[in-house]
């Protein structure tokens, strides 16, 4: 069975969501997904496939539910705490964008509906770029590594900022775990999407069993 994450940070002194958003997002939609995911996986082929596997190779609503587990334990990785990027990430993001805040906070802004925004690396062609995608669709189907992500679903941030997304942006982005994408980004350069493999199965272990079968 899949479990839900640990915060990686104190609910209760967060710089870009309040202790009530972390009580109803990580709380009750984040772990409603891992309880569906579990329910889901029961009794089909994937019933002992880790978390990677599912989003690469499901679909329907086992590949949301699965996404939504990755995407969002993902996202509290990157408001984990304010840091500051490395030297490779900074000549990285100057090299592929104009100005990276403004093309990601227009892109996260405009995002239509429910969603995300992310800063993605094309293992292909090494290439930073900036990708949304809606729902529950997370880049590592299309083959992309995540370094960022923004959730973008009101659910994110209405409870602190109500309808003003563009406020919570801006929260968002001054409080980014730069450390974080520096490490993701490093690790995207040498292994590709086994980086994010090797992310999923340490927190979930490379079969979403809870423990005892070694996996871990």
């Amino acid at each position: 069975m899949f479990k839900l994450r640990e915060l990686p940070f104190d609910a209760k002194s967060n710089a870009v969501v309040s202790e009530e958003t972390c009580n109803y997002h990580y709380g009750k939609h984040h772990a409603t997904y891992v309880n569906n995911l579990n329910n889901l996986v029961k009794d089909t082929k994937f019933e002992n496939a880790g978390l990677y596997e599912l989003l690469v190779g499901s679909e329907g609503g086992l590949y949301n539910n699965a996404a939504q587990v990755y995407n969002h334990d993902f996202y509290w990785d990157c408001i984990a705490k304010k840091s500051e990027p490395s030297a490779e990430l900074k000549a990285a993001l100057s090299a592929n964008f104009t100005d990276f805040k403004e093309e990601f906070i227009k892109a996260a802004t405009t995002l239509f509906g429910s969603g995300w925004c992310w800063l993605v690396l094309d293992p292909k062609s090494k290439k930073l770029q900036i990708v949304q995608t809606s729902n529950a669709v997370t880049p590592v189907t299309d083959g992309k590594v995540p370094l960022l992500v923004v959730d973008v679903w009101e659910h994110a941030y209405y409870i602190d900022s109500f309808n003003a997304r563009p406020k919570y942006l801006e929260k968002f982005y001054e409080n980014i775990n730069w450390k974080f994408v520096s490490e993701a980004y490093e690790w995207a350069l040498k292994e590709g999407l086994n980086s994010v493999k090797f992310y999923i199965d340490e927190l979930h272990g490379k079969c979403g069993c809870a423990s005892g079968c070694g996996c871990h």
